[in-house]
């Protein structure tokens, strides 16, 4: 059995199983799944096919290689990394935060998981969706303006905007999350005003809700 036919059967073992998502946008209010939903399951199958993932990062890509463990023949996937810097991480948390998130889109890549059709479903009502429409001028990689708060988003492979459109999501919820005061909150947004402008071009709706958990954070600070 060639290891595209064993990583085939993996995939189609992940789908009989029963995995609930844990995570939770605050943003666009929905649930997501996170590594821990689904890779134990994974692993368990791979091991049962005879294939084995092994994820390895360089500054430009981040690669999922999956490997025949009877005949060494490989399958790989990869996705051009993306880079934060948050005031009060050490270099090492931003890298750490990047690589999870790496990790997840890589996993559910090879596995073919998609979760937008649930996504969707699962949405509140009174939020709509943008249609992604295909945009003449594509996503390049950006930065925001350097020092504190800077985010760095690098598109995704296929220029994939959704996928886009959730990093810098979750960078700004892990920057919301350390903030000490509003003028921090202020700083995020201002230091990356070309990032969220072109994330409002993209989905209006998502970045009114992104704008709203911006809001409620700096209010915080009121109280």
């Amino acid at each position: 059995m060639s290891v595209h036919k064993k990583l085939m059967a993996a995939r189609v073992a992940l789908q009989a199983k029963s995995i609930k998502k844990s995570g939770q946008n605050t943003f666009s209010k929905y649930s997501y799944f996170e590594l821990g939903d689904f890779l134990p399951a994974i692993q368990t199958i791979f091991n049962e096919v005879g294939i084995c993932g092994v994820i390895s990062y360089t500054k430009e890509l981040a690669t999922l290689t999956i490997t025949d463990v009877s005949d060494g023949t490989v399958v790989v996937i990869t996705s051009p990394m993306a880079e934060a810097n948050l005031k009060g991480n050490h270099e090492i948390q931003n890298l750490g935060a990047v690589e999870t998130y790496q990790r997840r889109y890589l996993w559910m890549t090879a596995m073919e998981i998609v979760e937008h059709d649930i996504l969707d479903s699962g949405r509140e009502k009174d939020v709509k969706e943008d249609p992604v429409e295909v945009k003449k001028d594509p996503i390049k990689p950006m930065e925001g303006k350097l020092g504190p708060w800077q985010l760095k988003v690098t598109p995704a492979p296929g220029n994939d905007v959704e996928v886009w459109l959730g990093l810098v999501e979750e960078m700004s919820e892990i920057g919301l999350d350390l903030v000490k005061s509003s003028d921090d909150v202020m700083d995020i947004f201002k230091n990356n005003r070309n990032i969220y402008d072109r994330f409002k071009q993209e989905s209006e709706s998502r970045h009114k809700s992104l704008m709203k958990k911006f809001k409620e954070v700096k209010d915080k600070f009121k109280e």
